[in-house]
């Protein structure tokens, strides 16, 4: 009777949290008796969700913040089932283990002192003592990874080979392009007289590069508003995956000595030059294991902790609101 009793008025108690919770804020999860609020889920996503705004399409807008919301409540419940096992497990930080942490991170970044620290984290939306329980926070549960993922996770030789097969396809065949480029900007709340004001001087600029005798580098160096400007727009040799999508397009699309028509990104518009090009050389194995071995570590253990989540979510309470 008295066990009845107890599991009464802790469920009473629970209920009386939430509602208490859903007056000030709406609740999006319970997690045994653990709530996530709406307001912290929306702050997790914000980031992606900051994107939506370049969606113009209301029902696609509405069903990407769906998918976003999802996600990022689907990552705080996963959290809170990791806490409660560190907590059962003894897996906390010390508050040397968090220092020490803290120092690695100043001294990666060549920060010189305190000051310096608070304002570079107040960049990232931090103070030193959210950012510590941050550090804490991460600490405890790559604690728990070690403990509970990580003996599972094993790469074996034939894993490597494969991969090191996968990364032969994907490197041999592939180019670095030399180029150069000519920058008129845009301004991002321009309007579109603005822009293709712009567009037009630009593409004046590509029938000028392209005139008999006319050097790019010293045109981009007299025309070109980016910062390259003062080498003569030179971007030096690059591979695929560094440039930004339009720009990547035409760079490797373009013949040696050849000048595009001006090409939009979020900077403005540019004129590009290929310069040259060169076939890249596939490392050889022994050269690329380690490199290769430790991103199948890293992709084997992001899959046992999502199946180990998992598992402790089918033995918890958790009922999703949202």
């Amino acid at each position: 009777m008295k066990k009845l009793i107890g599991t009464m008025v802790a469920a009473l108690l629970l209920s009386s949290a939430v509602a208490r919770a859903e007056m000030v804020d709406r609740v999006a999860a319970v997690v045994n008796r653990d709530v996530i609020a709406l307001s912290e889920v929306e702050k997790r996503a914000a980031p992606e969700l900051s994107k939506l705004a370049g969606v113009r399409d209301p029902q696609k807008r509405a069903e990407e913040r769906t998918r976003l919301i999802k996600t990022a409540l689907d990552a705080l419940i996963g959290e809170k089932l990791m806490e409660e096992q560190i907590r059962e497990l003894g897996l906390g930080v010390t508050d040397s283990e968090v220092e020490a942490a803290v120092a690695d991170v100043k001294r990666q970044n060549n920060v010189a002192d305190d000051a310096q620290f608070e304002q570079l984290l107040s960049g990232e939306g931090f103070t030193i003592a959210t950012y510590k329980q941050f550090l804490r926070n991460q600490m405890s549960r790559m604690k728990l990874v070690q403990l509970k993922v990580t003996p599972k996770v094993k790469v074996s030789e034939e894993d490597l080979k494969a991969a090191y097969t996968q990364y032969s396809k994907l490197e041999s065949g592939d180019a670095e392009v030399h180029a150069r480029h000519i920058l008129v900007q845009v301004d991002a709340k321009a309007t579109p007289e603005q822009v293709e004001a712009a567009r037009k001087k630009a593409l004046a600029l590509a029938e000028e590069a392209r005139q008999p005798g006319v050097n790019f580098a010293e045109l981009a160096k007299k025309k070109s508003e980016g910062p390259s400007a003062s080498d003569g727009g030179d971007l030096g040799f690059f591979r695929r995956g560094v440039m930004v999508p339009a720009f990547e397009k035409v760079a490797f699309t373009l013949k040696e000595g050849e000048v595009s028509e001006p090409v939009r990104t979020q900077f403005g518009w540019h004129v590009l030059k290929v310069e040259a090009r060169r076939a890249v050389d596939v490392a050889p194995f022994d050269q690329v294991k380690n490199e290769l071995e430790s991103r199948l570590k890293m992709q084997k253990t992001e899959k046992y902790v999502e199946q180990y989540v998992q598992e402790l979510r089918q033995k918890a309470s958790v009922d999703v609101k949202i």
